[in-house]
């Protein structure tokens, strides 16, 4: 477990950060992506297939309900994410729909 240095009331001092949806979003070092999110106040991580929302669920990456964009990469479990200084996150992109010609 990280051990973190507290501040004089007793609280983590809260030093990195990265930008979600062109907001700055302070973390402690080791703390997941989600918790971040969460502690932010953010709790809709953006579109889901079927007219639903992604958002923090198992904690476990098994429902794949927090999937995020790091840098414009492909979605990852933002329940299993690391947090990293510096990065852009935004809304995993929803999977397309396929039709089929008949």
């Amino acid at each position: 477990m990280h051990q973190w240095s507290t501040s004089a009331n007793g609280v983590p001092p809260v030093s990195h950060a990265f930008t979600w949806a062109g907001h700055k979003v302070l973390f402690h070092p080791g703390e997941s992506i989600a918790a971040a999110l969460i502690r932010s106040g953010q709790l809709d991580f953006g579109p889901a297939l079927g007219g639903l929302r992604l958002r923090y669920f198992c904690g476990v990456g098994a429902c794949q309900g927090c999937l995020v964009s790091v840098d414009g990469a492909c979605p990852v479990e933002a329940c299993l994410t690391p947090a990293q200084s510096g990065t852009h996150l935004s809304a995993a992109m929803p999977f397309a729909e396929v039709t089929r010609d008949e």
